[in-house]
This record gives C-alpha cells, sequence and structure tokens, in this order.
C-alpha cells in the first residue's frame, strides 16, 4: 500500500504548476532577453521563445493544458534535435543528453507530454 497516494493529486498540481512556471521563465528569458536569456536570433528561435512562454503560462494556470502542453512537448523535440543533438563533434557521443547539452529539452518534452496526457487536475481552470 502507498500512503502518499492520497497526495497523488495534489502532488501532480504542483508538478504541472512548477513546471509551467519554469517553461514560462525558460520562454519569457528568450523573449524579453531577461533572467540571464537572449533573445532569438532567427524566425525559428522566436516561435519556439513564444510557444515556451505562452505555453508555460497556460499549463501554469491549467488553461487549455492538453493543447499547451502537447504543443510545448513538440517545441521542445524539435529543439533537442534541431539544436542539441547535432551539437557534438563525437559521432556517438552525440546521441546522448548529458554529452550534448539537451537533458533539459528531453525532460520538458516528456514532462510536458505526460500532462498533454493527464490534463489539467486539481487547482486548473480547466478542473479536469
Amino acid at each position: 500500500m502507498n500512503a502518499l497516494k492520497k497526495w497523488e493529486p495534489y502532488a501532480y498540481a504542483a508538478l504541472r504548476i512548477v513546471f509551467g512556471l519554469l517553461f514560462a521563465c525558460h520562454g519569457a528569458s528568450k523573449v524579453f532577453g531577461v533572467l540571464g536569456g537572449s533573445r532569438p536570433q532567427d524566425p525559428l528561435g522566436w516561435v519556439g521563445a513564444i510557444i515556451e512562454l505562452a505555453g508555460g503560462v497556460l499549463i501554469f494556470l491549467g488553461l487549455l493544458t492538453p493543447l499547451a502542453a502537447f504543443v510545448s512537448s513538440g517545441e521542445m523535440a524539435v529543439a533537442y534535435f534541431m539544436v542539441h543533438q547535432p551539437r557534438h563533434l563525437v559521432p556517438f557521443a552525440k546521441q546522448f543528453p548529458l554529452v550534448n547539452h539537451g537533458e533539459l529539452a528531453v525532460i520538458y518534452c516528456f514532462v510536458a507530454l505526460y500532462i498533454a496526457c493527464r490534463g489539467a487536475g486539481k487547482w486548473g481552470v480547466d478542473k479536469s
């Protein structure tokens, strides 16, 4: 028996809220050039930054959560394969996120995918 099972809805809500806040900050750092970030230099970078900011805010609020999280998950997959995976010069080693510094993109991708499947949960505007 899992003694923490009764806290699962609250733990998931905290996961969604913290994820949304961090993801929005990730986007805000690019869109506004704050929090140690820099503005994108190309149109695709701007699209990604806007998805991160808007998606993060929507996930944080629990509003349109499955759609926002699914788009955010896809954006992080694209970021990993376009930016991180080709980065390293050692052919075999570049496949590993810890080597190509893509671990944040990978974890964002899969947590967002889980949130897309699960919905807003407790404390979300969507109340799913």
